[in-house]
């Protein structure tokens, strides 16, 4: 995997690349910036973000957060021309504090979904792709002001998706409740490790059936589920990373079973790992 060097200087505030062609052939990469992506006329490509993976149709719009990896393939494409613009921009090009403003907050919460890579609608890409365009022949201030308009009118847009698991991506969200964080924080440190129900029960201070009432209400997912989509995030890095062998990697990632790590993994992932180690092995550059 190699790190981009982007022409973004300090002294800019954004880039953009508005490019048409027949294939992708920019290996898996990550950088420092933000990055939005605009692609049309790509049916049949393929996109990778984190540990994610999926073949896209004829349109799409993806935001990647920073140090996010990311890559499109051509995969299945039929050698039509592909219309693609990327906008690149730091990412502290809002700062913290005024993000923190009232007006802002929706823009401040999108940013953290993009620790993960956010797949817009259809229809919102089609709706932004013209501005983004257009985006490309405007200059100075207007521009900027262009692109936080774009970026507040994705932020309110419906059927947002976020793509990558939280733990590849190394994403820190806040639960608004400090005992889930300190079961969050308890189960990233002992992944790798057997964790039961009643261990995190009393980390919380709370019974077994109280704490997993609340864990769910205030994350979206039962316990079992939240610690498997930690595992499977550590073992996705570690298929890209390493070279340990598949039942080395399931049993780092606390899988005691290399049949059950291997069909869990399939059922959240839509891949084995070794079909998904393979996928990204083409990719693999260490810097």
């Amino acid at each position: 995997m190699i790190k981009e060097i982007t022409p973004l200087t300090t002294g800019d505030c954004f880039t953009i690349f508005e490019r048409k062609k027949k294939d992708f052939d920019f290996p898996l990469h990550y950088h420092e910036e933000m990055e939005l992506n605009f692609i049309s006329n790509a049916n049949g490509a393929r996109r990778v973000v984190g540990d994610h993976i999926e073949e896209i149709g004829d349109i799409e719009l993806v935001l990647i957060g920073s140090n996010l990896p990311h890559v499109w393939e051509t995969y299945k494409l039929g050698g039509q021309e592909i219309h693609e613009v990327t906008i690149q921009f730091h990412k502290d090009l809002l700062d913290e504090k005024f993000l923190r403003r009232n007006q802002l907050r929706v823009i401040r919460e999108m940013f953290e979904k993009a620790k993960c890579g956010i797949l817009f609608s259809s229809d919102t890409a089609k709706a932004i792709g013209p501005r983004l365009i257009k985006l490309n022949k405007q200059h100075g201030f207007d521009s900027v002001l262009e692109l936080m308009s774009i970026l507040h009118d994705l932020s309110t847009s419906r059927n947002m998706r976020t793509l990558s698991d939280s733990t590849f991506s190394q994403a820190e969200f806040s639960y608004s409740s400090r005992r889930v964080e300190k079961v969050m924080e308890y189960i990233n440190h002992n992944f790798d490790k057997q964790v039961s129900l009643s261990e995190v029960a009393k980390i919380a201070n709370m019974t077994e059936v109280s704490f997993s009432r609340f864990f769910k209400n205030r994350t979206g997912a039962s316990f079992i589920d939240s610690l498997i989509e930690i595992r499977l995030g550590h073992a996705s890095r570690k298929l890209i990373d390493t070279s340990e062998t598949i039942s080395e990697v399931a049993y780092n990632c606390g899988f005691n079973n290399i049949s059950n790590f291997n069909r869990i993994f399939k059922k959240k992932k839509g891949c084995t790992p070794t079909e998904f180690r393979d996928n990204l092995s083409g990719h693999r550059i260490f810097v």
